[in-house]
């Protein structure tokens, strides 16, 4: 599949010489910079999945109500 996206040309610039460098193509480096953030946005969805407000809150619950700097030591 043939898709047209619009990039930055410093981003494009800085991917040119990647691939140049490994000797791969440009279409490459972005098909990998692509597949890598996917894959980010998986874990960090399975992350978010595996996570439990009410234990958050009871966390949050516990941390002081002090503005900031206040009985940290500064």
């Amino acid at each position: 599949m043939i898709v047209s996206v619009e990039v930055p040309k410093d981003i494009y610039d800085r991917a040119s010489e990647i691939a140049q460098s490994q000797r791969i193509s440009v279409a490459d480096v972005f098909a990998a910079a692509c597949t890598e953030h996917i894959a980010a946005w998986e874990r960090l969805e399975l992350r978010a999945q595996r996570g439990d407000r009410a234990k958050f809150l009871d966390v949050l619950a516990k941390v002081p109500d002090v503005a900031p700097g206040e009985g940290n030591g500064h």
